[in-house]
């Protein structure tokens, strides 16, 4: 069913739906006012988002300097959950970045503004409650430590999609040895918040760059360690772009300079995500992610950290 359908069901079903606001993987996003949207999501049920709504609610308590997602009703239309939820000010980074509203310094600026904030807040049990990458289990709550953890659910994954990713990658199992080598070594129970999937289209900005809002929480939310999410946006902020290596040094750098990240551990952080994310998007591994994901773990850089 298409946006113009869904909106045409809504209003049919007493909500005063104005005008499309978007459409992404999980669900479609209507203007309900300048205050609201409704939001449609496609797969999941209303029991579906309980955790992810336990946690929005635990997340505005947080203290974080900018707004974040505030689900003020849940209900049901054909199956699906329906969430009515607070409008968040700013346009996306992405099109404040590609318009020329702002430029390169001032989308840097952003980046750390958010890097930072997140580093500063602790993480409540709703975090470490939900889901990852849709699957039904937790991070693998029980785990004794963070790296057991992250260890658990790479396992999980590997079972299902590890013929892919060894068709794709040279010297797959070395480099997962190297992995979970290394995940061994980390910090035992870190204790931030990390939002899992920072990219450009999920940070709301204003006219001057300033950050007003981040979206799009519970595709890899949890509770652990901020260098989690310092390592991806570093790598996501542009991943198929001319610029796309450019963008991922100068973030690194600037992250390991500014909030004392070693590189090492970026490094590692960004090839455990793409050994449990390649199949994120496409279960067949025939994506722009999934190749995305492969290189990274070709990358000369994290073939020698891992591999030696």
């Amino acid at each position: 069913m298409g946006a113009s359908e869904w909106a045409d069901r809504l209003r049919r079903n007493g909500f005063a739906v104005e005008e499309a606001l978007g459409s992404g993987m999980e669900a479609a996003a209507f203007t309900l006012g300048p205050d609201s949207v409704v939001k449609v999501w496609f797969d999941r049920t209303a029991a579906d988002l309980a955790p992810l709504v336990s946690f929005y609610a635990e997340l505005l308590d947080a203290g974080l300097p900018f707004a974040t997602p505030d689900v003020r009703e849940v209900s049901s239309l054909a199956g699906r959950a329906v969430t009515v939820e607070r409008r968040l000010p700013g346009g996306t980074l992405h099109d404040a970045l590609a318009s020329g509203a702002i430029g390169p310094p001032t989308a840097q600026s952003a980046a750390l503004t958010v890097i930072t904030a997140l580093a500063e807040v602790a993480a409540g049990p709703a975090a470490a409650a939900l889901p990852v990458l849709g699957e039904a289990p937790p991070w693998s709550p029980n785990a004794p430590t963070w790296g057991d953890a992250l260890a658990a659910v790479l396992r999980r994954r590997l079972d299902r999609y590890g013929a892919g990713l060894r068709a794709a990658v040279r010297d797959l199992d070395a480099k997962v040895a190297g992995v979970l080598r290394l995940l061994a070594e980390l910090p035992p129970a870190p204790r931030g918040l990390v939002h899992g999937d920072l990219c450009q289209p999920n940070v709301l900005v204003d006219d001057t760059g300033r950050v007003t809002a981040l979206l799009d929480w519970g595709f890899l939310t949890t509770k652990g360690d901020p260098a989690f999410d310092a390592a991806t946006f570093a790598g996501f902020f542009d991943m198929y772009g001319p610029d796309a290596r450019r963008w991922d040094d100068t973030l690194t750098a600037l992250f390991c300079d500014r909030l004392g990240h070693r590189r090492d551990r970026l490094l590692l952080y960004r090839a455990y995500y793409a050994l449990i994310g390649a199949h994120a998007y496409d279960p067949a591994g025939a994506d722009g992610h999934f190749a995305w994901c492969a290189a990274t773990l070709d990358r000369p850089d994290v073939t020698a950290l891992l591999v030696g």
